[in-house]
């Protein structure tokens, strides 16, 4: 179970004021989240540990834009057990994500 709510408070430093660029990184995510949400899933149902180790490796630091500090500890253990191909931290690793792809809509 996760306790922690996406947000895009990072997202809103980063920008520093500027309407534009936060429009534009709100923009990048909305169209590289759900990608490489949809790669992962078919890499680790495809039994490609590695390779979905690798793109969990990428969604992590998506994973911490979005205010994630405890999600993102679970993607780093997450990568690590792929690449041990273990898998205890699928289910809480998808939470996360479903999270923010919901999220994602409400931008």
């Amino acid at each position: 179970m996760i306790t922690e709510k996406p947000n895009i408070t990072y997202i809103e430093n980063l920008a520093a004021g500027s309407k534009d660029f936060k429009q534009q990184l709100i923009d990048i995510m909305k169209k590289e989240f759900p990608q490489e949400r949809t790669v992962f899933i078919h890499n680790y149902k495809s039994n490609k540990l590695l390779d979905a180790a690798d793109n969990v490796h990428k969604l992590k630091h998506k994973i911490g834009m979005f205010g994630f500090e405890d999600g993102y500890q679970v993607a780093v253990d997450f990568e690590n057990e792929l690449k041990g191909e273990k898998n205890s931290l699928y289910s809480e690793f998808m939470l996360i994500l479903d999270a923010i792809e919901d999220f994602l809509k409400t931008l």
